[in-house]
């Protein structure tokens, strides 16, 4: 059956790998960016896959734009499938050294914005009894990692409001939640973010520097293996593929991790209940009855 799927941040990257896969599966896809002046790389990839895409401005950090493209949809389409909150950005500083207004930038873009977005879809969703929400998570979501913990900190509130959401929308509504949970992704997001260190002052010369040092030495190093040394990067489209086999799925999980080296990463903490649909229904069970 064809859906109608919002998907946040396609200009680049994982967002440019979702669009054209869904669109190719006859989806009706609205891919969506800040600024439109950068959709060249989207709409080259969708030429290049002779398919076609509706593209719309949607800013996640702007309650008036994200509500103007969700509106929109609806005023051409009647209803929204999947909301797919890709939109988002890395940040590496010591708790020391980020500054409060960068603390929540990086809250604002990772954990905000898709809150936004969910509370847009969310009365049209509820209305119609179905729907999906998909948000792009991360490892870090699930596992503290150096010189993240203002990222990890956004994905974690990210995990734990859908976690909640989850909980009574879900049996109550009909409308499902997944967090997708890759390690590396081989786009512009590493980039980005090294850029964002440079822009702000480079590697600070102080007691952190040989730690921060070693941290990007090692993710240099996971970049570089081969998959038999179970590489932490993977590329757009092999995340791409685990996004869209959970919106096709009928029964989808509440989280997925998208490779071994991921599953492995966070095995300590997910074993017990790896797509967390076990806890969910005991936490439905014991608050609701």
């Amino acid at each position: 059956m064809s859906k109608i799927i919002l998907i946040t941040g396609t200009s680049t990257g994982l967002g440019i790998s979702i669009a054209v896969q869904a669109a190719q599966a006859g989806h009706t896809v609205y891919a969506t960016m800040r600024n439109l002046e950068k959709r060249s790389a989207l709409d080259a990839a969708a030429a290049t896959a002779d398919v076609s895409l509706h593209v719309l401005p949607l800013d996640v950090s702007d309650s008036a734009s994200v509500n103007k493209a969700v509106d929109d949809i609806i005023a051409r389409e009647g209803r929204i499938d999947v909301l797919v909150n890709n939109a988002g950005a890395g940040f590496v500083r010591t708790a020391e050294q980020a500054t409060e207004a960068e603390i929540q930038w990086v809250m604002d873009v990772n954990f905000t914005g898709v809150a936004r977005c969910i509370k847009a879809v969310m009365p049209h969703m509820r209305q119609a009894r179905s729907g999906h929400i998909v948000t792009v998570s991360s490892v870090g979501g699930l596992v503290g990692q150096p010189f993240n913990e203002f990222y990890c900190a956004a994905k974690f509130a990210v995990e734990g409001m859908m976690e909640a959401m989850a909980s009574y929308i879900t049996p109550s509504f009909g409308i499902n939640f997944t967090l997708v949970e890759p390690g590396g992704i081989a786009t512009e997001f590493v980039a980005n973010v090294m850029s964002h260190v440079a822009g702000t002052g480079g590697i600070l010369d102080d007691e952190y520097k040989p730690v921060l040092e070693a941290y990007i030495g090692g993710s240099q190093s996971r970049g570089n293996q081969t998959r038999g040394g179970q590489s932490s990067y993977q590329t757009a489209d092999e995340v791409a593929e685990v996004v869209l086999s959970t919106i096709q799925s009928d029964h989808p999980p509440l989280r997925t991790r998208t490779s071994e080296w991921s599953e492995t990463l966070c095995h300590l903490k997910t074993a017990l209940d790896p797509d967390g649909l076990k806890l969910s229904a005991q936490v439905t069970k014991q608050f609701l009855g």
